[in-house]
């Protein structure tokens, strides 16, 4: 099985070189990293196309011209990986609030399933205890209303972590979704449900990232109040 890890970054530099020596240090044999960078300015490119070149064929890096989003990076990830030959892909953050020791959990369970979910909602899962009431808050009312609004029966949709076959990212039609920010992952759940897939969510304890800033804005919080209706419109 060849599994590529997507990671979209920007302004990761804190994090990226200890990222990627956690990743390549569990030994997969079958594991290699892609990293799409918009263009950080802090350099995030930069490190990433370095450590590209001191493990050749484990990390390799699309360099985007600008901030385009996290949907489109992910797209962009896909398509790569899948010129690469992927079986499987494995989507997560840079900023290690996405524990790697939880990847090998998702490999050996996307032998079973189509989707492994890596879930803060369901049984056993947990988000950051150091979380304010706001944050907590934004994230569960996120799930809920993303629930209420599509129908979807994953506990966790908006989660970034999880491991998908290349076979079920080639049945989507990406020039159909609407979503861009973290309400993507919401249509990627939709549109998998919709298809039938077979979707395992495994409970990870979350962690807020320690170095670095959040990306989540008002902008990208608006984008999913307005565009969940719609995506469930348009796809319906």
């Amino acid at each position: 099985m060849n599994a590529i890890v997507i990671i979209p970054t920007y302004n990761e530099a804190e994090n990226i070189h200890r990222l990627v020596s956690s990743l390549l240090s569990l030994n997969i044999p079958y594991l290699s990293l892609l990293i799409v960078d918009d263009n950080s300015p802090d350099g995030t490119g930069t490190l990433a196309e370095s450590l590209a070149k001191k493990h050749d064929g484990l990390v390799r890096v699309i360099h985007r011209k600008s901030k385009l989003g996290l949907g489109t990076a992910y797209i962009e990830g896909f398509q790569q990986a899948i010129k690469l030959g992927a079986d499987v892909v494995v989507e997560m953050d840079a900023d290690f609030s996405h524990n790697p020791k939880y990847i090998p959990i998702m490999l050996e369970q996307i032998l079973e399933y189509d989707i492994v979910v890596a879930s803060r909602y369901t049984s056993g899962g947990q988000a950051d205890t150091n979380w304010g009431i706001l944050r907590i808050l934004l994230s569960r009312l996120g799930n809920i209303y993303a629930s209420l609004i599509t129908g979807v029966k994953v506990k966790d949709s908006t989660s970034g972590f999880k491991a998908i076959r290349t076979s079920v990212i080639e049945s989507l039609h990406f020039d159909s979704f609407t979503c861009n920010g973290f309400a993507f992952q919401v249509e990627m759940a939709y549109k998998c449900e919709r298809k039938g897939f077979r979707i395992l969510e495994i409970p990870i304890m979350f962690t807020d990232r320690e170095n670095g800033s959040s990306k989540i804005n008002s902008k990208i919080i608006i984008e999913a109040l307005i565009k969940i209706p719609l995506m469930r419109w348009r796809h319906s």
